[in-house]
């Protein structure tokens, strides 16, 4: 059996990143307080940077660093004071998309892997050699590419070139993320890592001769979402994946929560890890798709991968989120004596409550929470306040960075 895919996984804060290593991520990507295209991130400082790439090397996993905007001149110029900074953190990779940036960073960084973001557009297999022949070690392709296409990129290039893609998260609605419109209409630029999301927004349709007067494009009074995409998820389809070449899955969303990160994370290892132990094994028998509904997340699509989406890959109705799940608490220690877990409350929690405990590597059990204490150890009824430490007894033991949830 060759080498594992490798499961790459979002990291919009410190926090998110240790999260997705301790659920089973191969390797993060999140972006420093420049020259990534998250700006409403938390985003990493130079020390958060040292730090988060100790704590995935210590752990055996990678880390890499995006500088993926498409710089304006005054990026060029501030971004050699910036590369002086990182240079000497041991980052596995730089994920950029502009040739200037590239040409800075094998100036700077003559020693690291640099990956072509999937905002170069990517899409034919004369493109990625050309980047190989740049220097480029992988290229992230760009979302518009069907499973046949990249089968033919892979058996057109250079072995040494690796190939990555996006498996699941936001699509957007413009060609690998190249979008004007959040620029034309909120001033905030997309390619520099302010997007407002207009595609998200809704819209009637005005007359020229009729001002003021708001026409729904179809029949729904709220309006249309015509841009608006459903979320891409590959969950059940790991093989194809694998034998297109692609070397890394991707998961999208640096700006998504810790309890997102971790649902998301530890259903794709468990799919990855089962086609390693079985590859006739059918994915869907592992039901995983239903974990990954107890997260918020707009309807499921396959996007570009088995043939151009069609009017079923938009959803017309709402740009809204469906949130079935509650993420209630992070558990931050367990006392195997007395069988109480110490928690970080997240969401209201009472007595009674039913509700799942989750972690890395587990399946998920459920529970009636019976005894609930404050961090005086006396009983309470609930725990109302953000980021509350309680104690509650659990009918399992857990491990620190399991989490607890309750259906909505």
């Amino acid at each position: 059996m060759t080498k594992k895919v490798e499961l790459l996984a979002p990291a919009g804060d410190l926090e998110k990143l240790k999260i997705a290593i301790e659920y089973g991520a191969d390797a993060v990507y999140f972006g420093g307080e420049s020259f990534g295209l998250r700006a409403a991130a938390k985003n990493f400082s130079i020390e958060e940077i040292e730090e988060g790439v100790a704590f995935a090397h210590e752990r055996g996993k990678k880390a890499y660093l995006t500088l993926n905007i498409f710089a304006h001149n005054e990026d060029i110029n501030e971004l050699p004071q910036y590369l002086d900074k990182v240079k000497n953190i041991p980052l596995d990779a730089i994920i950029a998309s502009d040739p200037g940036v590239v040409s800075l960073v094998k100036e700077y960084m003559p020693n690291i892997d640099i990956h072509l973001s999937t905002q170069a557009n990517t899409t034919n297999y004369m493109s990625a050699e050309f980047w190989h022949k740049q220097g480029i070690k992988r290229i992230v392709l760009a979302r518009e590419l069907s499973l046949a296409e990249i089968k033919e990129i892979r058996n057109k290039v250079s072995p040494d070139l690796d190939l990555e893609a996006f498996v699941h998260g936001a699509m957007c609605i413009s060609y690998s993320g190249r979008c004007l419109l959040s620029n034309y209409m909120a001033g905030r630029d997309a390619n520099r890592g302010a997007c407002a999301h207009p595609c998200r927004w809704n819209y009637y349709l005005v007359e020229e001769q009729r001002p003021g007067e708001y026409i729904p494009v179809n029949e729904d009074e709220r309006g249309t979402y015509f841009f608006n995409s459903k979320d891409l998820c590959m969950i059940d389809h790991i093989p194809e994946l694998v034998d297109a070449g692609i070397i890394s899955l991707k998961i999208e969303g640096r700006m998504k929560s810790i309890f997102y990160v971790a649902v998301i994370v530890g259903a794709y290892r468990k799919a990855i890890d089962t086609y390693y132990q079985n590859p006739e094994r059918d994915i869907q028998d592992l039901k995983l798709l239903e974990e990954l509904k107890k997260v918020s997340h707009r309807n499921f699509t396959t996007g570009f991968y088995f043939d151009k989406p069609n009017e079923e890959s938009q959803n017309y109705d709402t740009s809204s989120y469906i949130r079935e799940y509650d993420f209630l608490g992070l558990i931050l220690s367990y006392d195997e004596q007395t069988g109480m877990a110490t928690v970080e409350q997240r969401n209201k929690i009472n007595i009674g409550d039913t509700v799942e405990i989750f972690g890395p590597y587990t399946d998920h059990f459920t529970q009636t929470i019976e005894c609930m204490l404050d961090d005086n150890e006396e009983p309470i009824e609930s725990a109302p306040h953000a980021q509350q430490i309680i104690k509650i007894k659990t009918i399992n033991p857990v491990s620190r960075n399991f989490m607890l949830r309750r259906k909505a």
